[in-house]
């Protein structure tokens, strides 16, 4: 497939100039972010310098990319945008849909048959409007975009919120919702608040059981779940350049789980090796031409605390591998302690089963580490306790580790290789024994463990860590097992200690494969035809959302006030929801069903104000929408942090929710629900969360003089005959504001089409 020779060139064609000028607009040295952002201005040169926080500011990115459970959505948005043609390349990935349950052949047939029409319609839709398509078993989106798509100072979206992993190559990549693609395939500007930049600094250099998922593990407990909210994360010294691109891959894509807008890391020679190793060295040889303007300015890297708002450095020499867990990515443990914080919190330490793979860690460097333990473990005649699974992130590395050897090593200690998908890091994983909900321990190499989100057992106490750890662990069958320190009893009673991992970057033969799993699209896409049978449950085309009536918003009923934790997995659950995607009617039926009320602390239970009985979520709602009632969710704090999934944003629009108002949004989240013409809104005084009553109804004052900047009022009306009056916040500006009075941004697309 081709990786879009002419659009890179024309992108290092305008470097120069851009940053010229956006140096000069400034009157300062630049960061590597800040030139790539001024570089892809949709008005050409900077003609000043944008406020970081605050200011919206439109850019073209140079490409798209779309997994299948995000990219039926959006193709659905653009099938209604009235173009022949996407205006950028793009391509969709099938990967989320395929569920783990014995081994890659069987369930990647298993998931061909289940998944047809889908694959069908993604397939055709793609080669009607000029969309590369990679069937599925090709890979993990994000593996695959790095090895064939990335390249140092572009800028891409995509429609998963892993999409930074690409900054591993240099790339400013962004998880968006999937009205944001469409706008982009449509050849419209894509809209970003100017983010505040954080610098981390790194030094030294890693050794040992040391990884790279071990840098991302450390800043995740520094910065917390919301720590990067509305900011790009910039690695930057010695020690950035000392990683392997697949490695800073690793830390860029785990990026989405303190909230970054996204991650990067400046071109170098391991960024030039990797572009030549995997067929790009014509990329590297333009990048090579323009090198100082891919990576930050000297003056910056030299003094880092007058250019970032916030800087953080790590010396790599002496980091430790880190285990962060059970239940959020930011509760960070060093290996030397972790031992002692599972026997103090009394979780569980036999070790269930170990994972890895996924596309945070699928790279050759992360397998071939991996099995130089699993080589170990063989030779030293120890068998792994627990079970074993290992996800391949594209065929290229399958096909690749297959030729090396890998894969019959893990099978010798008794590992399952799965298909190249996400399958158990998103709840694609048919875990038997998961429906007993037994308290039990695991252990991945992925980046999110919520609850409920691997295996749907709310007990499963997940933990995440780099792929020698996981393997590690898995061999001893014990969460308190410290590989660097301990030892372990072999089949003939000896102890053992497991050797430090070792791996290569990249393979000394070279990357290989069959049949990669690319299609490309019809030249001429005019003729194809889109078939969505009108009685599928699985495919529904779209109708446009209604346009805001022109009146403030009067007796919206609460339909349930979140309390805590309410991430998009608990707004629109994943796993067997996934078959779901394309069709809004029925995977509205998971709408906010994991959310906890905090009124009665259960889920999927909430008082339904017209009958005064208890209910589901979606029923409850369903019954205000079809009496022509609005409502409103109330949410805490990071109100749908995780996945880019815009379901969670559609599903309330669909079932007649008017507004969410919280404490904080999550950045993807919040846009998602300006784009479907919601109303997203902010407590002006956090407190007021406690004075919302699980009968209020609610009014909305000043939408009819909707303006940026300007506070709307609320009425919190009780069932008692008293209210209160609170204001909510928010951060609409003039074209979002007639996104909502349109009734969403694709209804204005439309009417600028026709």
């Amino acid at each position: 497939m081709a990786f879009d020779i002419d659009m890179i060139k024309a992108v290092y064609d305008r470097f120069p100039d851009r940053i010229a000028a956006a140096r000069k607009a400034v009157d300062k040295p630049l960061t590597l972010t800040e030139k790539i952002l001024y570089a892809h201005l949709t008005e050409g040169p900077a003609s000043k310098a944008y406020e970081r926080g605050k200011s919206y500011v439109d850019f073209q990115p140079d490409r798209v990319a779309m997994q299948d459970a995000t990219a039926q959505m959006a193709l659905l948005q653009f099938m209604q945008a009235g173009k022949d043609q996407v205006a950028v390349p793009s391509t969709v990935h099938c990967d989320h849909l395929i569920q783990a349950e014995v081994g890659a052949e069987k369930d990647l047939n298993k998931a061909k048959d289940k998944n047809r029409e889908v694959y069908d319609f993604l397939a055709s839709v793609s080669n009607k409007y000029g969309i590369g398509f990679w069937k599925p078993g090709a890979g993990i989106i994000h593996q695959v975009v790095l090895e064939n798509y990335a390249f140092p100072g572009g800028m891409m979206i995509g429609t998963d919120s892993h999409t930074p992993n690409a900054g591993g190559l240099g790339m400013v990549a962004i998880g968006v919702g999937g009205a944001d693609a469409c706008d982009v395939m449509a050849g419209l500007p894509w809209e970003l608040k100017f983010p505040k930049l954080i610098g981390v600094k790194l030094t030294g250099k890693m050794s040992g059981w040391t990884a790279a998922k071990d840098v991302i593990l450390k800043v995740a407990g520094i910065l917390t779940v919301k720590g990067g909210t509305g900011a790009i994360v910039e690695y930057f010294g010695e020690g950035a350049r000392s990683l392997s691109a697949t490695g800073k891959g690793t830390i860029c894509n785990m990026g989405a789980e303190i909230g970054a807008t996204t991650s990067i890391f400046g071109y170098d020679e391991k960024s030039a090796a990797y572009l030549k190793g995997t067929g790009r060295a014509d990329i590297a040889e333009m990048a090579d031409a323009i090198a100082e303007h891919l990576t930050g300015d000297d003056e910056v890297y030299a003094n880092p605390e007058k250019y970032f708002d916030q800087v953080i450095e790590i010396n790599l020499s002496e980091l430790e591998p880190h285990v962060n867990g059970p239940f959020t990515p930011d509760l960070a443990w060093p290996i030397s302690k972790f031992a002692n914080a599972v026997k103090e919190n009394g979780w569980p330490a036999k070790l269930e089963v170990g994972l890895i793979g996924s596309c945070t860690n699928s790279s050759y460097e992360d397998i071939s580490r991996a099995a130089s333990l699993a080589q170990q473990a063989v030779d030293k005649k120890l068998t792994a306790k627990s079970e074993y699974t290992i996800t391949p992130g594209s065929e290229q590395v399958r096909f690749t580790v297959e030729r090396d050897g890998f894969l019959d090593t893990f099978g010798k200690m008794g590992g399952v290789v799965l298909a190249n998908a996400c399958g158990p890091c998103i709840g694609q994983w048919a875990r038997h024994g998961a429906d007993k909900q037994e308290k039990n321990s695991i252990i991945t190499s992925f980046n999110r463990n919520f609850a409920k989100r691997a295996d749907g057992n709310p007990n499963t106490h997940a933990f995440v860590a780099s792929p020698e750890i996981v393997t590690a662990l898995a061999i001893a069958g014990d969460l308190t097992f410290n590989p660097i320190t301990d030892t372990l009893t072999n089949a003939d009673g000896e102890q053992v200690k497991l050797e430090e991992p070792r791996g290569l970057e990249m393979p000394t033969k070279g990357f290989a494969v069959e049949d990669a799993g690319y299609q490309a699209p019809a030249e001429d896409g005019s003729k194809v035809e889109v078939i969505v049978d009108p009685k599928s449950d699985r495919l529904q085309l779209l109708e446009s959302f209604p346009a805001w009536e022109g009146t403030d918003l009067k007796g919206l009923k609460l339909l349930i006030k979140a309390k805590g934790k309410c991430t998009t997995d608990h707004i629109s659950m994943a796993g067997p929801w996934l078959k779901y995607r394309g069709h809004l009617d029925n995977i509205s039926n998971n709408m906010l069903i994991g959310a906890v009320n905090a009124f009665n602390d259960s889920t999927n239970r909430v008082k339904n104000q017209l009958t005064g009985e208890y209910g589901e979520v979606p029923a409850t709602q369903r019954q205000y929408k079809a009496k022509g009632i609005g409502s409103i969710v109330v949410g805490d704090e990071n109100y749908g942090e995780g996945s880019s999934r815009e379901h969670a944003a559609m599903e309330p629009r669909f079932l007649g929710v008017r507004a969410i108002l919280v404490k904080s949004f999550a950045r993807i989240h919040e846009t998602n629900l300006k784009k479907q013409g919601m109303l997203a809104l902010t407590f002006a005084n956090p407190s007021d969360y406690d004075l919302v009553q699980e009968d209020d109804s609610i009014d909305i004052n000043g939408l009819t003089s909707f303006a940026p900047g300007e506070p709307l009022e609320l009425v919190l009306n009780h069932s008692d005959g008293s209210s209160h009056t609170i204001l909510a916040n928010h951060t609409y500006n003039e074209g979002q504001i007639e996104w909502f009075k349109a009734g969403s941004a694709l209804n204005l697309i439309k009417a600028g089409a026709n």
